[in-house]
């Protein structure tokens, strides 16, 4: 069983910058897609962006030009950069992890982002 780890969450004022990690039990090149999603109180959860093993990423247009998902393997960590903060950034983020091969997918307990003045 894979077990996803995500820290680096808390509270940070609009315009700032926070860094999110999500540290992987396993390697995480055996995952064919990570991700990133988010789950603010009342709102249904929503993909922030994903990255490939081969390193294609995409992210939601709310996060384009601010956020960047990235990953090292060597580290069996993928991390999410998130600059330029906004108060509707405000969720919890979870990591997850996707393997096509076995059709399982396993997430993070999350960590919390808050964007408050």
């Amino acid at each position: 069983q894979v077990q996803l780890v995500e820290s680096g969450g808390g509270l940070v004022q609009p315009g700032g910058s926070l860094r999110l990690s999500c540290a992987a039990s396993g390697s995480i090149f055996s995952f064919n897609a990570m991700g990133w999603y988010r789950q603010a109180p009342g709102k249904q959860r929503e993909l922030v962006a994903t990255i490939t093993s081969t390193g294609t990423t995409n992210g939601a247009d709310s996060v384009k030009g601010r956020f960047t998902i990235s990953r090292d393997n060597t580290k069996n960590t993928v991390y999410l950069q998130m600059n330029s903060l906004k108060p509707e950034d405000t969720a919890v983020y979870y990591c997850n992890a996707h393997s096509n091969a076995t059709e399982e997918e396993f997430w993070g307990q999350g960590t919390q982002v808050t964007v408050s003045s």
